[in-house]
């Protein structure tokens, strides 16, 4: 450790102990009083640093970094409301459970509430949107201080990645020097820990086995022939454990696509894709009330499967206990990760040679099978055709990244279940619109292989992250459905009953902006298609993983994209009554 000066010393022995406990990845944003912190996270080697002009783009680009990696990402920028706009996206990290670590930088005390440019008060800016909080205080340069910044660093590193992981706030008051200017300074004190290893380190012991509680919950499963497993978001790996207990179990298992379970090539005999569609008819709904449901996860999207699941007995399996139940009727409360809660059930069951009943399971997938084939009837263009076109022609291991409103509404209702390992990501902590090609870009940084499913107001809404991903040459392709406007609050009866010129310029909001100038601003090739047969055209003829970054669009009326999806879901609702054999 060769120490600059009295101002970057400490930031240096706090960068190598991120470095020390894992950090891989840093979104820098520009400025003078946080130049000391770009800097010296820039000189990491360790890490890698990706600059972003926008304050409000750079933090969902490490969101999405941090969201891909599975691993905190460091967070700086400078003083004054530059700091401010990383709220949106440390929003999102809270409700999602997304480890940041927020480096801001701020004028030293004396120079505060002073009329001092860009100095507004920091202390606990971002409010309960983080974990913790710390000041981190001016101190002279010496040993104490050198141990103070590592083992902040660490303290900083297993908050936002322990226990419910999060976002977490270091302010730091930097005094001059704000340059790298050389000062004679001992190197001793700064060292850190001869073995490379951090400051402090962090020894959870194992968890006590599940034991009683999964003796009893198998006992119950076994004796419940109509249940299910519901799988929503969720960073564990559960496709194949979840796969596992719905096979033994004799469930199926509605597998919402962000939870993994929907595509790959575990067993996916049990799993139920298009449990959306099939729940909006009341009568289905009603001839297939669960018993008892397994819920992994954070709660689907789908109203109707919410409306479904409040009418049972309800098990919530969550290591965080983060309460992610809005429909407040689960019973109990696992507080162990899904993975072993899952194989430790599955195995019980299977010791016990459970012989489930085969109705109940033969009745969901025959439903479900009736889906796609009432898809395909639609008459292009329509937005759930080309999504689920997209099942048979990615690569596999692609990275979906879906957009609030409508886009993560049609895929969850459409897209199919499939062989092709495929992982579907997208913010749905706040589900909010803000930033999503900027999380996108955050994927593709984190060596993901992107393709972001979008509406127009939500790529107009994040403009800075596709100059991001301009200046980076970001490997991004951005199917945009271009519906004229807010198309999911179409689907309201406010757009009903509401002054319709009213609704349309403060609700609606159609931009009629062009996206191929769009596009031609920041370098995008761009492509207009009309159906999903266009669209694997496109993909077959360009050879897929060669794919350059580019935007694909098309449009769509809101009008007629109403009536096409309440038409599918008639049609569909239709079949399953004519379908006696579908009951269970």
């Amino acid at each position: 450790m060769i120490p600059v000066n009295r101002t970057y010393a400490p930031l240096q022995v706090f960068v190598d102990e991120l470095a020390r406990c894992g950090i891989e990845h840093a979104v820098t944003c520009p400025g003078s009083r946080n130049a000391p912190l770009l800097f010296t996270l820039v000189g990491e080697r360790r890490i890698h640093s990706t600059s972003v002009i926008d304050e409000r783009s750079a933090a969902f680009v490490a969101l999405g970094i941090a969201k891909t990696s599975g691993r905190p990402v460091a967070l700086t920028c400078t003083s004054g409301t530059a700091a401010a706009n990383f709220l949106p996206a440390l929003i999102e990290a809270r409700e999602a459970r997304v480890a940041l670590i927020v480096l801001t930088a701020d004028r030293p005390p004396e120079l505060r509430d002073t009329g001092a440019g860009q100095a507004i008060d920091q202390l606990k800016l971002y409010g309960s949107a983080v974990k913790w909080f710390v000041e981190v205080g001016n101190h002279e340069p010496g040993r104490a201080t050198a141990i103070h910044h590592r083992a902040l660093a660490c303290r900083a590193y297993l908050t936002a990645a322990g226990g419910r992981p999060g976002p977490v706030h270091l302010n730091f008051s930097l005094r001059e020097p704000l340059a790298p200017i050389a000062e004679q300074l001992d190197a001793a004190p700064w060292e850190g820990r001869a073995d490379g290893q951090p400051w402090v380190r962090l020894v959870e012991p194992a968890p006590t086995a599940l034991g009683p509680l999964v003796t009893s919950l198998a006992s119950a499963i076994a004796a419940t022939p109509r249940g299910a497993i519901v799988c929503g978001e969720t960073a564990e790996e559960v496709a194949a454990p979840a796969a596992r207990l719905a096979a033994a179990a004799g469930w199926p298992l509605l597998a919402e696509p962000t939870s993994g379970a929907r595509c790959g090539t575990h067993d996916r005999s049990h799993v139920v894709a298009h449990y959306d569609a099939l729940l909006h008819d009341e009568r289905f709904a009603a001839a297939h009330a669960p018993d008892l449901v397994i819920r992994i996860g954070d709660t689907p999207t789908s109203k109707p499967l919410r409306a479904w699941l409040s009418g049972g007995r309800q098990v919530v399996v969550d290591p965080h206990v983060a309460w992610h139940e809005p429909t407040r009727v689960a019973e109990t409360i696992v507080a162990a990760a899904a993975v072993a809660t899952c194989d430790q059930l599955a195995g019980e069951l299977e010791r016990a040679a459970h012989a489930p009943a085969t109705d109940w399971i033969r009745s969901w997938r025959a439903a479900d099978a009736l889906v796609p084939a009432a898809l395909d009837k639609v008459a292009d263009p329509f937005a759930p055709t080309i999504y689920a076109a997209l099942a048979d022609a990615l690569p596999p291991n692609a990275t979906i990244w879906l957009s609030s409103s409508m886009p993560i509404r049609d895929v969850e209702t459409f897209f199919p279940q499939v062989a092709t390992p495929l992982r579907f990501l997208a913010n749905r902590g706040a589900n909010g619109i803000d930033g999503v090609v900027s999380s996108a870009l955050g994927a593709a940084l984190a060596g993901a292989r992107v393709f972001l499913l979008i509406g127009e107001l939500a790529l107009l809404h994040d403009i800075g992250g596709l100059l991001a991903a301009k200046r980076h040459g970001v490997d991004l392709t951005i199917v945009c459905a271009n519906n004229g406007g807010g198309g999911i609050f179409d689907f309201l009866p406010l757009a009903e009953h509401g002054d319709h010129r009213l609704y349309e310029e403060h609700i609606a909001t159609p931009s009629e902006i062009d996206l191929a100038r769009l596009a031609a601003l920041v370098d995008l090739p761009h492509t207009l298609i009309k159906s999903a047969s266009e669209l694997r055209s496109i993909l077959d003829a360009t050879g897929l993983i060669e794919i350059p970054t580019g935007l694909i669009e098309i449009r769509t009326d809101r009008a007629r994209d109403v009536e096409l999806h309440r038409d599918l879901l008639a049609d569909i609702a239709r079949q399953l009554e004519r379908s006696p054999h579908l009951s269970p």
